[in-house]
């Protein structure tokens, strides 16, 4: 079995991904089965970086807050800013403290110098303005979406003036309460400011639909496109607020369902301009179903790649990536029986095997899934091999 295994892996490289898709996916994600560690990061660059040059990639997608993503997007594109600032401030999840993640953003920037706009490479972050302790004010998108409806639209038109909006936000400490994530009294979401809010965000939304012809036409594209956004994560952020504040025992599961819908819709409307690459963590990324455990009580929700595999069907594309050891975190050699103790006979270099090919090698039983004593680290299912596309397997990832 392991010389089998041994004979359908690859190095990871742009070619040999393509070759796992009749045609280039216009998703084509790449997952990771932990947060934090810069390797899988390290690799996803370099992948990056060979998809651009061969295969005329133009954008990746992070895990990352969508609004702040904007900054980084203006950064590598005009320079805008400073690589320090955008690295503070461009985002979420504490990510640009990764040292992987400034290469990629500085090499990104150096591609794009001198550049035409329509041969750069594009970043985004296509997750919520959202945290594991909280969730953002929606003052950012909605102020923001409205000064670009003022700009173009006659005034008449508007729902609302700037000052009402204002006034119905007020304080962003109070939408950001971190004691709100468990205990949906503290939440601000069923407020009659909330509610007020979630009318005129849908309005602001439907006033920019109408108006695309317009618009698009007053100014680019990119203008457009970032308003969109702006609808979205308003509409998004007040919706979660709301059920943030529900107390029924499907609390936990609807947020976590809203959470990767909204991170669904950034995808599918980056897939509109062209091929991206996107790295998450696999669950977010799988077809199947995902599920976890929180506050004592199992979750299972549909993830961002199942819903956007739903509609983009052979244009997604999955490559789900599983670890051998992480010492650091007390994560030793993988049992022989599970998936990743097959893998594990591999050369140290990273490897690329296609997933329909690698469960032909395991065999009708196939292996049982690894436990971790990390809870960060999440093994991969074999019963999912069959609904993915290629597995990556880093046989010794180290500390940063």
């Amino acid at each position: 079995m392991a010389n089998d295994i041994k004979d359908i892996a690859h190095a990871v490289e742009a070619a040999t991904v393509m070759g796992l898709f009749a045609s280039p996916p216009r998703i084509l994600t790449l997952g990771e089965p932990t947060h934090g560690v810069d390797a899988p990061l390290r690799l996803r660059n370099a992948l990056f970086r060979q998809l651009v040059e061969r295969e005329g990639y133009r954008a990746i997608a992070i895990e990352s807050d969508c609004v702040a993503g904007l900054l980084v997007d203006d950064y590598v594109t005009t320079g805008a800013g400073t690589l320090d600032a955008v690295m503070e401030r461009g985002f979420g999840h504490g990510l640009g403290a990764s040292a992987a993640n400034r290469e990629l953003v500085r090499w990104m920037r150096a591609f794009n110098d001198s550049r035409p706009a329509p041969d750069q490479v594009r970043f985004a972050g296509f997750d919520g303005p959202l945290e594991m302790a909280y969730a953002a004010s929606p003052r950012e998108a909605l102020t923001s979406l409205h000064r670009c409806l003022t700009d173009h639209v006659d005034p008449g038109l508007l729902p609302c003036t700037a000052g009402t909006l204002d006034r119905l936000l007020g304080a962003d400490d109070r939408w950001t309460d971190p004691a709100a994530m468990l205990d949906p009294s503290a939440s601000f979401g069923r407020s009659a400011e909330t509610g007020e809010l979630r009318l005129l965000a849908d309005d602001l939304g439907a006033l920019l639909g109408a108006w695309t012809p317009h618009l698009i036409a007053a100014d680019s594209r990119d203008t457009f496109d970032r308003a969109l956004l702006y609808a979205r994560a308003a509409a998004g952020l007040l919706r979660y607020h709301y059920w943030m504040a529900d107390t029924s025992p499907s609390r936990l599961a609807r947020l976590t369902g809203l959470r990767d819908q909204m991170m669904a819709d950034n995808l599918l409307a980056l897939a509109e301009r062209g091929p991206v690459l996107v790295h998450a963590h696999n669950s977010h990324l799988q077809r199947d179903m995902s599920s976890m455990r929180m506050a004592g009580r199992p979750l299972e929700w549909w993830s961002a790649g199942a819903i956007v595999n739903a509609r983009l069907g052979e244009e997604y594309g999955f490559l789900a990536t599983a670890f051998g050891t992480m010492r650091h975190q007390g994560v030793g050699i993988p049992p022989p029986d599970t998936l990743e103790g097959n893998l594990y006979t591999l050369p140290d270099e990273p490897c690329l095997v296609d997933a329909s090919e690698l469960a032909a090698a395991l065999g009708a039983t196939g292996p049982v899934r690894r436990t971790s004593p990390y809870f960060g680290y999440a093994p991969l299912d074999p019963a999912h091999l069959a609904r993915i596309d290629g597995v990556v397997f880093m046989k010794d990832v180290p500390e940063d």
